[in-house]
């Protein structure tokens, strides 16, 4: 009986406090992972997504121009 006494109060001190919370939280995390974005979130992912864009754009730029003026600066900035 002992043992039964002794797994019988952390247990319940488990079910009373600890067991709630844990299934609150884990029901909160799926509905907002079914949720999706925010309208915020989304539209700094959309920012992100544009500035990604337009610096793509801007490297094949800078890299067309080391290419027209310096034809070996790739392999001479290997060797960095």
């Amino acid at each position: 009986m002992e043992i039964q006494e002794a797994f019988a109060v952390p247990l319940m001190m488990f079910m009373v406090f600890v067991a709630p919370i844990w299934v609150i939280m884990h029901y909160r995390s799926k509905r907002k992972i079914t949720e999706g974005l925010s309208e915020t979130e989304l539209n700094q992912l959309n920012d992100l997504s544009n500035r990604a864009e337009k610096m793509a754009d801007r490297i094949k730029t800078l890299e067309a121009i080391l290419d027209a003026e310096s034809p070996n600066w790739r392999r001479d900035h290997d060797k960095v």
